[in-house]
């Protein structure tokens, strides 16, 4: 069975691995690190006091909710995400923290954003165009309904990057291959972006990278080896018992101190000429 990216083809699962990715993209927002990194580029958006903002692949919300807890943030907000379970899962959320009057959420494709031109001073795409199916009618869709001057950005990893430890090195190497294979449908995108950007008339007025990095104890890289290693199983990239054996080393490095995993993340802001 070939490796099918759970977010790019969410509406195929079923309702228990569906609860799964919701857990997961909660898990990941409540993460120190990676809250810090959301943090680090919505303060650079230079929003304007009524701003208008649209999160396409939205997921849970997550990326909202937080810049609805801003101070520097009075506008509204539009998340936008292909499966029904996250929308639904999202306004909960939002109402949970009492900021669901500001936030909307709505089904949609981000391929074909069913948006005027220029509808919105800021649209971003948090951890999205590794997924879709493809990137550049996504960065064009993002590039049309931002206003001129508005900003376009852009987060997301270099799944290419993405290790963990295992003694055995070969090994260790396929099975990360395996797992940016199994999980990301663009595991390189963010490499594109400088060439794939000013194609589409969006100036990059930013750009940075992250690595994230946890040894000795895991948080982040604990949820996504337990949320992603079944679907390298299910699509048969490596022996199942050989996957088990892996992931049973992890969660003994865990436990005793010895984990170590990393993977590179980018900000990419650009502006609509």
């Amino acid at each position: 069975m070939a490796a099918r990216d759970p977010h790019r083809f969410v509406n195929e699962l079923d309702e228990t691995a569906i609860d799964g990715l919701i857990a997961r993209l909660e898990s990941r927002a409540q993460d120190s690190v990676f809250a810090g990194l959301l943090d680090k580029y919505v303060a650079r958006l230079d929003l304007p006091p009524s701003a208008r903002v649209l999160e396409i692949g939205c997921g849970t919300g997550a990326a909202l909710r937080a810049l609805a807890h801003r101070g520097d943030f009075a506008g509204k907000a539009i998340g936008v995400d292909q499966c029904r379970a996250f929308i639904e899962a999202a306004a909960r959320f939002a109402d949970a923290e009492r900021v669901g009057d500001r936030l909307k959420f709505q089904l949609g494709d981000a391929h074909c954003l069913d948006f005027p031109s220029a509808s919105f001073d800021v649209v971003i795409a948090h951890t999205l165009v590794s997924h879709v199916t493809a990137p550049l009618a996504v960065l064009g869709e993002m590039a049309r309904v931002v206003r001129p001057g508005g900003m376009v950005a852009i987060f997301d990893g270099d799944y290419a990057s993405l290790t963990y430890a295992f003694p055995d090195h070969s090994f260790g190497h396929k099975m990360d291959v395996a797992l940016a294979n199994s999980t990301f449908n663009n595991p390189r995108i963010m490499r594109d972006l400088p060439r794939l950007l000013p194609e589409l008339g969006l100036k990059l007025a930013e750009a940075w990278g992250d690595a994230v990095v946890e040894i000795g104890t895991a948080s982040y890289f604990r949820s996504f080896a337990e949320t992603y290693v079944p679907y390298v199983k299910r699509a048969g990239l490596l022996p199942t018992q050989a996957v088990e054996l892996w992931l049973k080393e992890q969660r003994q490095a865990m436990s005793n101190g010895t984990f170590f995993a990393a993977c590179n993340y980018y900000t990419y802001l650009a502006r609509r000429v």
